[in-house]
């Protein structure tokens, strides 16, 4: 803890797992707090609250969040006044059990609960008290859950426009831990847009369990297409993502979202998790493996540089060797542009836990290896023909691979690194492809005749 002027400031160190909607709920918690006087560390072992915001989708995810908890047991020890709290899902799933199990632990969060942290916080250092909270009583119209006014430049932001889910896929825990599908306002959705505009973001994911499925619990007659075009309208927003779909609720009017609404980008992630029809009735996912072809057709008939990307689950229960090669032939016939798959593991409370037919862990790791060289085979395929073309980019920061690159991502999603100096960072500029690669793509700024770029000190000319 340091003292500026008469102000204790407290040090706050957040470690997130799991998908995007975990991350936009840290990012909430630091704007939360930071109304409380907390300031954001680096380093753990500096902080006087940890919040380890936690997934459980998959057992490994799992497994990860505890074996981080269980690395600050002597750091607990060794700072009394430390507090330590677990939040996200696996907060939700085991609720006060974690209390009686971990005793360095003193706070246990929910997946509805970030906005109570300062009440918890404050109750503990007053009395000592642990605490649980996972109660579903969350509301979106509270007004703590909108954003602080702690302005935080991001070139691409997230904003949750919906929690939980009802369609109690068998494999999924997401409705026990995240409740059922409740939806934002859409008035609330576009201030916080607009505001994260003002304060420099040039692209927003709109996020959900299934956005398909927006409307739920507002009181107005507005589908997610809807809300898209209202969306669309804020200034100064280049461009809109979305995820995640679900097949079964991908409608017509969606789809033509792509072909009328300048800023959505022509990418979607729609998961498929099989390619055969006898496992996708055992997962519930409500179609079939000829439903799912259908409709990317429809996407690429309506806008023809759609990407398209996938989530894949292999080895679930039941799953054989004819069920496996339709997955491996459903990836060559869509060719998806990336692919996130997994090795299927129970989950307490589904369905698919107490399926008979349990598949060999050795079985699924030759399965889940086969599908991905396949998938990487076909990406780096489609990241070749890149290769001589132009598109434009919006500069999202300094590149992972190092030195003075920067990287970004094209309308698709394909992130692209590139010589370049800092000025560039939110800029959505043409660049050059000159390389493909199984992860990425390579290219060289380029400055077209009717845009001004006056930030690039070596001005190279690419051909339309």
């Amino acid at each position: 803890m340091s003292t500026i002027g008469d102000k204790k400031i407290r040090r706050l160190f957040i470690r997130t797992f799991g998908c995007q909607m975990n991350r936009y709920d840290s990012e909430r918690l630091v704007e939360i707090l930071d109304e409380e006087d907390f300031q954001p560390v680096d380093d753990y072992r500096q902080a006087d609250f940890i919040f380890i915001n936690t997934c459980t989708v998959r057992d490994k995810a799992e497994q990860k969040a505890f074996s981080y908890l269980g690395r600050l047991k002597q750091l607990k020890r060794s700072q009394p006044g430390l507090v330590v709290a677990l939040g996200g899902c696996v907060a939700q799933q085991h609720g006060e059990d974690l209390l009686r199990r971990l005793p360095h632990l003193d706070l246990v969060v929910g997946t509805h609960g970030v906005s109570r942290v300062p009440a918890m916080l404050a109750r503990y250092e007053t009395t000592g008290e642990r605490q649980a909270f996972v109660d579903f009583s969350y509301d979106f119209a509270d007004k703590s859950d909108g954003r602080s006014q702690l302005c935080r430049p991001e070139v691409s932001a997230y904003v949750t426009i919906m929690r939980g889910c009802d369609n109690f896929c068998t494999y999924c825990i997401v409705p026990m831990v995240r409740g059922g599908e409740r939806s934002r306002p859409s008035d609330e959705i576009v201030r916080e847009v607009a505001s994260l505009v003002e304060c420099g973001a040039r692209e927003v994911t709109l996020l959900g369990q299934n956005v398909n499925s927006y409307g739920q619990g507002v009181a107005e007659e507005l589908d997610f297409a809807g809300l898209l075009r209202r969306v669309a309208q804020v200034e100064g927003l280049l461009r809109i993502r979305f995820t995640t779909s679900h097949p079964k609720d991908l409608s017509p009017s969606l789809m033509q979202c792509f072909a009328n609404i300048e800023p959505l980008c022509p990418h979607i992630h729609l998961p498929v998790q099989s390619g055969s029809d006898r496992i996708l009735k055992r997962m519930k996912r409500g179609y079939t493996r000829e439903h799912y072809l259908r409709l990317v057709e429809e996407l690429k008939a309506i806008r023809e540089d759609v990407a398209v990307s996938s989530d894949m689950i292999v080895g679930f229960p039941g799953e054989n060797e004819e069920d496996f090669q339709g997955s491996l032939s459903l990836l060559e016939e869509v060719r998806f542009d990336a692919l996130f798959s997994f090795k299927y593991s129970d989950r307490p409370q589904t369905a698919a836990s107490r399926l008979d037919g349990k598949v060999e862990e050795k079985v699924k790791l030759q399965r889940l290896q086969t599908l991905q060289s396949l998938q990487e085979r076909i990406t780096l395929e489609k990241n070749e023909v890149q290769v001589g073309q132009t598109t434009r980019v919006l500069v999202e920061g300094p590149s992972q691979v190092g030195g003075s690159q920067l990287s970004g991502r094209t309308p698709q999603n394909r992130v692209v690194n590139f010589q370049g100096p800092p000025e560039l960072i939110g800029e959505q500029i043409p660049i050059l492809i000159t390389a493909g690669h199984a992860h990425s793509l390579e290219g060289v700024v380029c400055v077209e005749d009717n845009l001004s770029l006056k930030v690039v000190k070596e001005r190279s000319w690419c051909g339309k």
